[in-house]
């Protein structure tokens, strides 16, 4: 990757303390951010960061990994927040929205706990590496484009911010503001950039934002903070000091048409996404550092994760890609890094609150104009003429899927469909019949390839009763049967030649495809050669 953004080294005590103060600098404006997109106070996304970063660090499957409240999410549980506050209004109960979150993130969590149960992580292997690099590229454009809108602030006519929907109009800043915050963020960049070269003794991130937050708060520039973001989602430039408090969803109308369906599908989205996302993640940080997670671990631990957030009033939430690079950008590889990370932000909250606020924006956007160069991946790039065209179609579709609907679940899955599809495509331009008629009036066809739903048509074809001897052989030491589609292929292949007074079975079939043949005894006649001896073909 440019820039050499990510470095292979193990990890030690130090280098994870000073990592995971960083990265709790750079969670703070996104887990605000992110608890406007979902229509909260700030409190519920950075206590929800808490939450996912320190039980996932301390128990997940990914060392090094930092979970936390994300877009993702917020886009998802956005609606029950919406629809819970219009009941509420209809019954005179006040924010019940915030209760239908708290209620879908508890059964998002549960969700994700049974997924670690039965083991089904492993599943992530199956994803082909096209998809991985549509989805990574999709992410870095999508992180690249919500950076944008920080160099925005609210619409002003008479001194009073202009509202629509509910929300603040946004609008550019005045060109020298812009400016300001430009200059800021590529100083960031260069300090980040170019520290390392001189000196590896502290994380270059958490020096560029100690160095531009001092050029901010000494007054030499007026620049936009954390106050401000803050203010644009809200209506204070402070940040209330609070403990989490249990957050029961005692007055959700269960009975009220409609509400169970909400919830629970909506709850089964934010767990699908949020698993989808943290074991992509989990699986791009094994890539990087040459090391191997484990994602039925991480399944357990993100549902328990997200089950204590919604208890105790977290948005929940799941592995963020732009601060687990921080973190291994920045040296963190053990679980202290994301237990630093979340006991920081913790302390931010309750005692550190005022000075968090003035950290400057651009500081916080130039660490993430870093993150999207590193995590693109830019080899994609050399990827047009070299390889098949349909994994470049893989490639761009997961990409725009990402990008444009913000659906990450949707995407991945997309991507894994059209894969599959192609696959199937062209292993059904694999399978061989080859003809071999000197047995005495005895035809043999040897089939070559695996005979599946892909493929049984055209193997089909090909067998014509009235072409063929009163016996007829078809030898299986070079294929293999693989489903039901190709059982019933054969099933409706014997009907065809038997209707014609002719004879055909099936040799040299493995003891796997006897036994599915055996057991499928009752929906399909198929018949054996006499002479069929124990054998084992080559895998497929």
């Amino acid at each position: 990757m440019i820039f050499d953004l990510i470095r292979k080294r193990n990890g030690n005590w130090k280098d994870d303390t000073l990592s995971g103060l960083t990265v709790a600098l750079a969670l703070v404006p996104e887990a605000i951010a992110f608890s406007f997109i979902a229509g909260v106070g700030p409190l519920v996304g950075l206590w929800a960061a808490v939450f996912m970063g320190l039980i996932t660090s301390a128990f997940g499957g990914r060392p090094g990994m930092i979970s936390g409240s994300t877009g993702a999410i917020a886009i998802v549980v956005a609606v029950v927040v919406r629809v819970g506050n219009e009941h509420g209004m209809a019954m005179g109960v006040q924010d019940l929205g915030i209760q239908y979150l708290f209620a879908v993130i508890m059964v998002a969590g549960l969700i994700q706990i049974l997924f670690g149960v039965l083991r089904l992580g492993r599943f992530i292997r199956l994803v082909p590496h096209p998809v991985m690099m549509g989805f990574v590229n999709g992410l870095a454009i999508v992180i690249l484009i919500g950076q944008f809108g920080f160099f925005k602030a609210p619409l002003m006519e008479d001194g009073v911010a202009v509202i629509e929907n509910g929300r603040k109009v946004m609008t550019w800043m005045d060109q020298g503001k812009i400016m300001v915050m430009g200059t800021l963020a590529l100083l960031t960049m260069a300090i980040i950039h170019f520290l390392p070269k001189l000196t590896n003794a502290v994380p270059s991130i958490l020096v560029a934002i100690l160095v531009v937050g001092g050029i901010s708060y000494s007054g030499v520039v007026d620049t936009k903070t954390i106050s401000d973001v803050l203010y644009e989602g809200w209506d204070s430039r402070e940040l209330s000091a609070s403990l989490p408090v249990l957050s029961l969803p005692m007055d959700i109308p269960w009975q009220k048409e409609g509400v169970l369906f909400l919830i629970i599908g909506t709850a089964f989205s934010a767990a699908m996404v949020g698993i989808i996302e943290s074991l992509m993640t989990l699986q791009l940080i094994d890539d990087m550092t040459e090391t191997r997670g484990f994602g039925n671990r991480e399944c357990l631990a993100q549902g328990g994760a997200n089950f204590l957030s919604g208890i105790f009033g977290g948005m929940g939430g799941c592995a963020m890609i732009g601060q687990s690079l921080i973190n291994i950008k920045s040296g963190g590889r053990g679980r202290w890094s994301g237990i630093v990370a979340a006991l920081t932000l913790a302390l931010f909250i309750l005692i550190g609150a005022d000075l968090i606020v003035e950290i400057p924006v651009a500081a916080l956007v130039g660490v993430m104009f870093m993150v999207v160069i590193g995590t693109f991946e830019w080899s994609t790039l050399k990827t047009w003429g070299k390889v098949p065209f349909h994994d470049i179609f893989v490639i761009v579709a997961v990409t725009l899927i990402t990008v444009f609907l913000h659906n990450l679940a949707l995407a991945v899955l997309t991507g894994v469909v059209l894969s599959a599809l192609v696959f199937a495509w062209e292993s059904a331009k694999h399978v061989r019949l080859r003809r071999d008629d000197s047995h005495d009036g005895v035809r043999i066809y040897n089939l070559q390839g695996v005979l599946y739903f892909g493929s049984v048509r055209e193997f089909s074809e090909r067998l014509v009763p009235s072409n063929d001897p009163d016996e007829v052989i078809i030898d299986f030491k070079e294929a293999r049967v693989a489903d039901f589609s190709s059982l019933e292929a054969l099933n409706a292949l014997t009907e065809r030649y038997k209707t014609a007074g002719k004879r055909i079975r099936l040799r040299h079939l493995s003891p796997s495809c006897a036994k599915m043949i055996d057991s499928a005894s009752a929906l399909v006649s198929v018949e054996m050669a006499d002479d069929d001896p124990h054998y084992e073909p080559a895998n497929f």
